[in-house]
C-alpha cells in the first residue's frame, strides 16, 4: 500500500511536494523518538517484496491536537491512513477537526486487516496472503499428527479475534481438517454434537485427526476477559491450549491417550510477503485513493464490494465493524461439509451458560 500510494503520487499526478511516511501509527505524529521518513519511488521500489511495514506500526497514542500541529506545520494537503476500524475511527476525527479548524486536507482511508472483518468489503488486502501461509501449518499439523501414536492430532491456531474468516478459508482450502471453531459458532465439548465425540470418531476411523481454532473463539467457554490493550481490544483467552487439554482429558476417559501436537503460526501468516493477488489489490486500492483524494474528496475510504472499486463513507463503513462470518451462510455450511463436525450455531451462548 504504501508503495503504491507513492508512486501514484509521483507518477500519476507528478507532485512537486513531499510525501512523508509516519512511523509507528498515531504516535508517529508527534513522537520525537520515531520522525516521520521521506518517501520516494527510489526507496519504496522493492518494498512490496518484503513481509511487514517500512513505517512500523503500533496501537494507541491518538492525539488530535498534536496530529493536527503536524499537518499545519508541514502544510499536509492529502493524509492517508491504513489501518482497521479503530484507525479509520482515528482518521474520520482527523477529518471533521481538519474542517472545524479550516485545514484543506483530504483525508483517505485504506482498510488493513488481516482478520477481514472491517464490514461492506469483498476482502481486505493481505487476506489472501494469510490464507495461503496457513496452508503451511495445517499441512505440518497434518503429518504430525498421521506420524505420532497413538492417536495424533494436530491442532493450528489462527488470528481471528471477533471473526473465523481465516480459520474458515484456510479449512476450506486444507481440505485436510476435521474440526474448525470459530468465534460465531459456540463451542461444545461433549454429547452429541461435541466437538470431542466427533475427534474421537475421526482418529478412530482415519487414525489421525486434524483442528484449526480462531483464537477468539470459545469465550462462550473461557469467559470474556477484562483485560484490554493500548487500542482497547480485550486480551483473549488461551483457545488453543485449553482445546489441548480437553482433547487429553477426553481421551484419557476413554481409557486411551491423545498425542496432541499444537501449533501456533499465528503472526508468522500475516508476516509474510504479499502474493500476486494482493500486490495487484493493494495497487487497485493504492491508486484509487489518490485518485479520489485529488478528485477532492475527504473522510472516505476505498475497498471492494462486488468486484467493484468504490469510496465509502467511513462513518458506515465502521458502524457494522468489525463484521462476523454469517453462521448459517454458505462458507460455514461448506465447513460442515469438510469437516464433517457437528453443527452448532444454533445454541446460543445463553443456554450454555445456564447448563454450566
Amino acid at each position: 500500500m504504501v508503495r503504491e500510494i507513492t508512486r501514484a503520487l509521483y507518477h500519476l499526478y507528478g507532485i512537486e511536494g513531499k510525501v512523508y511516511g509516519i512511523v509507528g501509527g498515531y504516535k508517529g505524529f508527534y513522537d520525537p523518538k520515531t520522525p516521520p521518513i521521506l518517501l520516494t519511488p527510489q526507496n519504496v521500489e522493492n518494498i512490496h517484496h518484503e513481509g511487514g511495514t517500512i513505517l512500523s506500526s503500533s496501537r494507541g497514542g491518538f492525539d488530535i491536537d498534536k496530529i493536527c500541529k503536524f499537518i499545519k506545520s508541514k502544510k499536509i494537503k492529502q493524509l492517508y491512513v491504513i489501518g482497521g476500524d479503530g484507525t479509520h475511527r482515528g482518521a474520520f476525527k482527523i477529518h471533521e477537526t481538519c474542517m472545524e479548524r479550516g485545514l484543506n486536507v483530504s483525508v483517505a482511508g485504506i482498510p488493513k486487516t488481516i482478520d477481514n472483518d472491517v464490514d461492506y468489503l469483498d476482502r481486505s488486502f493481505g487476506f489472501i496472503t494469510s490464507v495461503e501461509a496457513a496452508q503451511a501449518a495445517i499441512r505440518a499439523a497434518k503429518v504430525e499428527a498421521s506420524c505420532n501414536l497413538p492417536n495424533g492430532i494436530g491442532i493450528v491456531k489462527l488470528m481471528g479475534r471477533s471473526s473465523g474468516f481465516i480459520a474458515a478459508h484456510a479449512t476450506l482450502g486444507s481440505g485436510d481438517v476435521d474440526l474448525c471453531l470459530v468465534p460465531e459458532v459456540p463451542i461444545v465439548l461433549e454429547g452429541t454434537t461435541g466437538c470431542l465425540p466427533h475427534l474421537w470418531n475421526r482418529v478412530k476411523k482415519k487414525g489421525y485427526a486434524v483442528v484449526v481454532v480462531a483464537e477468539g473463539a470459545g469465550e462462550e467457554l473461557l469467559g470474556a476477559s477484562t483485560e484490554t490493550d493500548a487500542s482497547g481490544n480485550k486480551k483473549l483467552p488461551q483457545i488453543g491450549e485449553f482445546m489441548k487439554t480437553k482433547i487429553n482429558e477426553y481421551f484419557k476417559e476413554q481409557g486411551e491417550n491423545a498425542t496432541v501436537k499444537y501449533i501456533d503460526p499465528s503472526y508468522m501468516i500475516r508476516s509474510v510477503p504479499a502474493n500476486a493477488t494482493d500486490t495487484l489489490y493493494c495497487m487497485q486500492l493504492g491508486q484509487n485513493a489518490v485518485h479520489a483524494a485529488f478528485a477532492g474528496y475527504t473522510g472516505f475510504s476505498v475497498g471492494l464490494c462486488n468486484n467493484k472499486m468504490c469510496l465509502l463513507p467511513i462513518p458506515e463503513l465502521v458502524a457494522t465493524s468489525p463484521r462476523q462470518m454469517n453462521p448459517k451462510g454458505r462458507t460455514w455450511e461448506r465447513i460442515l461439509a469438510v469437516t464433517r463436525q457437528p453443527n452448532t450455531r444454533e445454541i446460543s451462548r445463553r443456554s450454555l451458560l445456564m447448563n454450566d
